[in-house]
């Protein structure tokens, strides 16, 4: 697929100019066959016209012992075949790995695939730079109903798959087990709502423990909407059309941070910033008992727990009265582009099934704690064994089956959602801190992103 005709340089420079405006946001920390053994593909196929192997790269953000298993990955399945030949190259975070290909638009130098977290995806959509996976799966009768529905949803715009689910997580909430027993709480009978967390919270607080904390992150906020069932952008969460005004200052919004606000005045609940990192470090020191974080943190935190205390895990919790709704998916998943060839790309898609095959899923699973993108994968003895051995993870499991589906679950797209997140963060300060009341903060931030919107979709027209 080449780019779109008419669609010339300076248009593209208008929208890489916009994208720079971007502040760093990323969300993580931070094929479906069911065949028994991870699908190898056809070597003759892919590299019919030469006897080296097809070269395919791939752009990822994966470091650290995530790094490791990525480059497991690659080895097993360059192994198993020598048609293709897989190069993982690491370029940072979400963010920076972004940056570098839009530097590399307009060129061969970009990658062939490249790994992007999921508020990159109306970006990667404006580009006209990549092409779609349906595409593939279109073309070849791939079956996508292993796929997890609500991670396939989240990627799927005007009924069309764009890019492939692959490292895929949602916000829960922990708990001490201990503490809730020694406040008089049930340890199996985590807070559910807004009201129950805000009374559990109160009987927490006690002895140099608070009650709970939650970072200052706009992804909770997000999901906050999303489990509430209402949207965060108009124009149907900007799925049914672009986006052109943010709905962060509605009543799912004000509610949800006068909610935050009264608990941190009744001292049951402390202020502990932005960083989940620095949460997750006094929960483990017991001087919180309760907050949100991913589940792809939920091995670390249990760890870190071991020996003190025991971990519990709930949902994420909503008003009393909210609509139905559920989480969103965070994480990423896998875009391919389009100025390589069609050998080069038929082999990229290769990998992108071996990848989301339910064999290759349960080892990702089992060695990152991101979700399995496919059904399937719970079905691998290593997943049964995983979850005995964590059993927390249930919790997130629950959660994503039960969330309906609908616009504010299947997540708001909007090409300048970094510096949205951003903006939404220093709104949640500037409650926190005293300085606004929640609907002066949230009526402020609404107007910014509404008009950092209005800006990017300038550039893209």
């Amino acid at each position: 697929m080449k780019m779109k005709k008419g669609y010339g340089r300076r248009s593209l420079t208008l929208m890489l100019l916009a994208w720079t405006m971007l502040v760093s946001a990323a969300c993580s920390s931070n094929g479906a066959g069911g065949s028994e053994e991870p699908l190898a593909p056809p070597a003759k196929a892919a590299a019919a016209t030469s006897s080296t192997p097809v070269k395919v790269v791939w752009w990822h953000s994966m470091s650290g012992e995530l790094g490791q298993a990525v480059d497991k990955l690659i080895a097993d399945f360059n192994g198993k075949q020598d048609g293709i030949e897989v190069e993982g190259v690491f370029q940072g975070t979400y963010d920076e790995s972004l940056n570098k290909l839009k530097a590399s638009l307009g060129s061969d130098s970009g990658p062939t695939m490249i790994q992007v977290y999921e508020i990159g995806s109306r970006f990667m959509m404006d580009t006209q730079a990549t092409r779609p996976v349906q595409d593939f799966m279109d073309a070849e009768g791939y079956d996508i109903s292993g796929l997890e529905p609500n991670i396939k949803n989240y990627y799927t715009f005007d009924g069309k798959l764009y890019s492939m689910p692959f490292n895929s997580s949602n916000p829960i909430l922990y708990y001490n087990k201990d503490a809730f027993k020694a406040a008089g709480l049930d340890p199996e009978n985590p807070p559910q709502t807004y009201e129950e967390v805000a009374e559990a919270a109160k009987k927490l607080t006690q002895g140099g423990q608070t009650g709970a904390s939650f970072a200052i992150y706009g992804w909770f906020m997000e999901q906050f909407f999303a489990n509430q069932g209402q949207e965060l952008l108009n124009n149907g969460n900007g799925r049914s059309s672009a986006a052109t005004a943010s709905q962060l200052n509605s009543e799912a919004g004000v509610n949800t941070l006068e909610w935050w606000k009264e608990m941190l005045d009744d001292q049951s609940l402390l202020n502990l910033g932005r960083k989940t990192d620095d949460t997750k470090k006094a929960f483990a020191a017991g001087q919180i008992a309760m907050m949100l974080d991913s589940t792809a943190s939920l091995r670390g935190i249990v760890s870190s727990a071991e020996g003190k205390f025991e971990v519990g895990t709930g949902f994420l919790p909503k008003p009393s009265d909210a609509g139905e709704g559920g989480v969103i998916i965070g994480g990423a998943s896998l875009w391919l582009m389009n100025n390589k060839s069609e050998e080069e790309s038929k082999a990229a898609w290769e990998f992108m099934k071996y990848l989301a095959d339910p064999v290759t899923q349960a080892e990702w699973h089992i060695n990152t704690g991101y979700f399995p993108v496919h059904t399937k994968a719970y079905e691998e003895d290593s997943v049964k064994e995983n979850l005995k051995k964590y059993p927390q993870f249930q919790t997130a499991v629950d959660q994503l089956h039960q969330t309906v589906p609908n616009a504010a679950t299947q997540g708001a797209v909007m090409g300048v959602f970094p510096e949205a997140r951003q903006i939404t963060e220093t709104a949640i300060e500037e409650v926190l801190n005293g300085q606004s009341s929640p609907q002066e903060a949230l009526d402020k931030a609404a107007k910014e992103i509404t008009s950092k919107i209005e800006t990017y979709n300038k550039t893209v027209k």
